[in-house]
């Protein structure tokens, strides 16, 4: 690894994508740009091949009518073509949208259609099927370039096009023109829009927002000064590439700084292909936190009792060592080392959880471990991330302080100093595609109000996000809360997977929770009971006893009007798919209350059990109907009073 800080003036030299990739590809052509894992090999491809791959990708899209101002939109698992064929459409001056592989028909068909893509790039033939079958419904489309060829045989479609066959175009012009490619880049600009980027949002229609490449490289450089990465330090993509903070450390920062791009061969090797690679910098969304430290719970229980005093003895002495602001000797020897070289988490220097809120227990645990862990605050319109925790400076309540190039605010606080949260960086975006109203709703003299409740720490200036200002709430009582603080302590238990908090405008605070299926049903089978599916598991009268003693020990953390008095366990999971969660996990509050309104009046009427008959769709668009009861379960030593309910509301 190099010693020497990536030389940021290179972002307003080389102020597009394909401009800094071609001087990467012309100064350090034999350094490792990225690594792709297939049948269990990983396959390597320097900033030349990066840069070939592109200039022939490029090539071949114009060949296709691809131009200055079209949209080529990507789809697929985090594979190196995802990225090549990006930054190939940036060299025509045409813009990219990255749609979320798991999206059901009818949101690809939306952002397909809204965005006028001309050209798909697909990741297989699963993604193109999904295509296919969308038929008139995508009229836009000319061409659907797959990268994946098994399977592809069968169709008869004059749309679909081997991206082999795109490869073969590009080296044919690039060898009966040599500078056609240099004459593109030459024509790209830094001040034009090259991203369309959909926001995560609440509502099951994204908005894209439009984000210059000048501006996106900028704001990569400053992210950098604040948490520096290195030529040949290894970067593990996970997290879904249309994703804003994925693009940023993917395509910006590792443009920037040449740090090695590794992508995994599965979600399901996702552990052990990190492990393999002991990256020095980690990014994963909260719920992926979340599961890791529940497996890491959970695979104690499995283990014998030395081992489980082990654990425990360790876990103490790193926690106390971390309340007193040092490190454990001790506990790194007989178990911090060994669990972190065993996450593959050994050579990181920096880690860090943006997306959604992280609970601050989960927060501490990795601490307490040694993992380096920083929180990220940030949206899409801002290119992300925008703070971030600094070395030696952690606030377990807090998102860090801000960039270089970014500034904060507090409007309209009350008399604590809570109030929205309101910022702009040098990366922000120039508007919503297509939607300037939505702009103007957003945007004022510069500032970008992101609907975010917060406010800044006195004694060390960091800013502290409390929830959404829409979703802060307060009982029929006067009991206000944050229904997302509350949430994450109930998530913290290895068996809760997802967990919404209910009581606004009504008498007190309850919660409908989600099991994490993996653990829980390695729990239930090691005392044999018996269970069919996730449904039929979360009604065994065991798993409630179980998850009752959770909730118990979050409401010993919490005041005496915020503690959970009656909870139920869900009969299926929070899906984005059903529009219950965005792509980005986070609840969708509003569709929640609407499509539970009836299991909600049901807690606060009193009853104990509520009768479900209904229909869930599955992400290949089959369904399914599911009849079961569901029991509502008190909290406290007296039954809930009936009450006049007002969920549906």
């Amino acid at each position: 690894m190099s010693s020497t800080i990536p030389d940021y003036a290179d972002v307003k030299l080389h102020n597009t994508f394909p401009r800094l990739l071609a001087h990467n590809a012309r100064n350090f052509p034999q350094e490792i740009a990225m690594r792709e894992k297939e049948f269990g090999i990983w396959q390597e491809f320097t900033w030349k091949d990066y840069n070939d791959r592109v200039k022939w990708l490029a090539l071949g899209l114009r060949e296709l009518g691809v131009g200055a101002g079209d949209v080529v939109g990507l789809i697929g698992e985090n594979r190196p073509e995802w990225v090549w064929g990006e930054i190939a459409a940036h060299a025509l001056r045409a813009r990219s949208v990255g749609l979320y592989q798991d999206s059901l028909g009818e949101e690809v068909a939306y952002l397909i259609t809204y965005s006028e893509a001309k050209v798909l790039i697909a990741e297989d033939e699963e993604q193109c099927d999904k295509l296919l079958e969308l038929g008139d419904s995508i009229p836009t489309v000319k061409h659907i370039v797959y990268c994946d060829p098994r399977g592809m045989r069968k169709y008869d479609d004059n749309r679909l096009v081997d991206v082999e066959k795109i490869y073969d175009y590009g080296r044919k012009i690039d060898a009966a023109d040599p500078s056609a490619y240099d004459r593109l880049i030459a024509d790209t600009r830094g001040d034009e829009c090259a991203i369309l980027c959909t926001t995560s949002g609440t509502t099951s229609k994204p908005k894209m927002a439009m984000l210059n490449a000048g501006d996106f490289l900028d704001h990569c450089a400053a992210y950098l000064r604040a948490d520096p990465k290195f030529p040949g330090d290894n970067y593990v993509s996970v997290l879904p590439l249309p994703w804003i903070m994925e693009q940023v450390y993917v395509v910006g920062q590792s443009l920037i700084s040449r740090q090695i791009v590794n992508f995994v061969e599965e979600q399901e090797t996702m552990m052990a292909d990190l492990r393999e690679i002991g990256p020095n910098f980690v990014l994963l969304a909260p719920r992926v936190w979340e599961a890791i430290s529940a497996d890491v719970r959970a695979r104690m229980m499995d283990s014998t009792p030395f081992k489980q005093k082990m654990y425990d003895f360790g876990m103490k002495l790193a926690h106390d060592a971390l309340d007193r602001g040092e490190t454990s000797g001790l506990a790194r020897l007989v178990l911090t080392s060994a669990l972190k070289d065993r996450l593959g988490f050994s050579n990181l220097r920096s880690a860090a959880t943006g997306g959604a809120a992280i609970g601050p227990d989960t927060f501490r645990f990795f601490h307490a471990m040694g993992v380096p862990l920083r929180q990220l605050y940030g949206q899409t319109e801002l290119c992300g991330a925008y703070t971030i925790h600094q070395p030696g400076d952690i606030d377990f309540d807090t998102v860090g302080v801000a960039f270089d190039n970014s500034d904060i605010k507090i409007i309209n606080a009350d008399e604590n100093g809570v109030g929205e949260i309101v910022a702009r960086t040098s990366g922000m975006f120039t508007g919503y595609y297509k939607n300037q109203s939505a702009y103007d709703d957003d945007v004022h003299d510069g500032w970008m109000h992101t609907g975010d409740a917060g406010y800044f720490k006195q004694e060390n200036n960091h800013l502290v996000v409390i929830d959404r200002m829409k979703d802060l709430a307060e009982t029929s009582t006067g009991v206000r809360y944050s229904p997302q603080f509350i949430e994450n302590k109930l998530k913290f238990s290895p068996f809760i997977a997802e967990a919404v908090i209910l009581g606004k405008e009504l008498p007190f605070l309850s919660t409908m929770i989600c099991i994490r299926y993996s653990i829980m049903a390695k729990w239930a089978e090691q005392r044999g009971i018996s269970f069919t599916n996730y449904t039929n598991l979360s009604a065994q009268p065991d798993v409630y006893d179980m998850i009752c003693n959770e909730v118990r020990q979050v409401n010993k953390t919490l005041p005496e009007a915020q503690r959970i008095r009656r909870f139920l366990l869900l009969y299926k999971e929070l899906d984005a798919d059903d529009g219950e969660l965005t792509r980005t996990r986070k609840v969708r509050r509003g569709v929640v209350a609407e499509k539970y309104a009836d299991i909600i009046d049901a807690v606060y009427s009193g009853t104990d059990k509520v009768d479900i008959d209904t229909m869930i769709t599955f992400q290949d668009g089959t369904k399914t109907r599911i009849q079961t009861s569901v029991r509502v379960v008190d909290l406290d030593d007296h039954p809930v009073a009936r009450t006049t309910p007002k969920a549906a509301e």
